[in-house]
């Protein structure tokens, strides 16, 4: 199948999830995650109607977003050094993956020297991995507070990435995650992939990073 094939596959779950859930398709945004494929593909994928396009590495993005055809807003989805924050601010409108308030001052910055504002969300290690990035939920406040006082920065959501196993226990994770946005005042919720977004859809996620189910498989 051809990637305009893919995505109207998945535009018909999202839809079908939005329905189960009672909930309007615009709801939810599809990010279409492009890592280690190349421009055309992305081209191929806006043609195709997607207009949001989630990025894993700062230099990726770099060397990729000047040939994509095509509009589209590009979220950095993968983890974020500091000392690549000025990049990202100039390549990237939403930055998902604030995970410390040092982090998120240095993108503030860049963001002000731009003139510009990012959207970020704060990463959340939901299943409080050691291996993975992001704060732990209990942080969670103390950071978005924090964020809030940052000019140049717009805080809108949380983001993660749950633990692999069985749809109902990542069900679980996701229902979690709805709880700290809204008890937090958030208005978005980034979590879903290719094997798990439409429970992540049934569970309230706003914004769902879908790499495989689109583009195929990785070399």
């Amino acid at each position: 199948m051809s990637i305009a094939d893919n995505v109207a596959v998945v535009e018909a779950r999202v839809a079908a999830a939005c329905a189960r859930a009672g909930r309007k398709r615009d709801e939810v945004t599809l990010i279409a995650v492009s890592k280690t494929f190349p421009p055309d593909a992305v081209s191929e994928a806006i043609a195709a109607g997607i207009r949001e396009v989630g990025e894993n590495r700062v230099q990726e993005a770099r060397d990729k977003r000047p040939l994509v055809t095509g509009p589209a807003r590009w979220h950095l989805i993968g983890h974020l050094q500091s000392n690549k924050a000025k990049d990202a601010a100039r390549l990237f409108e939403v930055i998902q993956t604030v995970d410390s308030i040092s982090l998120a001052a240095k993108i503030a910055a860049a963001a002000q020297t731009a003139g510009c504002t990012i959207e970020t969300l704060v990463e959340i290690n939901i299943g409080r991995e050691s291996q993975k990035y992001g704060v732990t939920p209990e942080e969670a406040e103390e950071i978005v507070e924090e964020l809030r006082k940052l000019e140049g920065l717009h805080v809108s959501g949380l983001m993660a990435i749950p633990p692999a196993g069985e749809p109902e226990q990542t069900r679980a994770h996701f229902a979690e995650l709805r709880k700290m946005r809204a008890s937090l005042g958030l208005e978005h919720l980034s979590m879903g992939m290719s094997s798990d977004f439409e429970e992540a859809i049934e569970e309230g996620s706003t914004m769902i990073r879908v790499g495989r189910a689109i583009f195929g498989s990785r070399a």
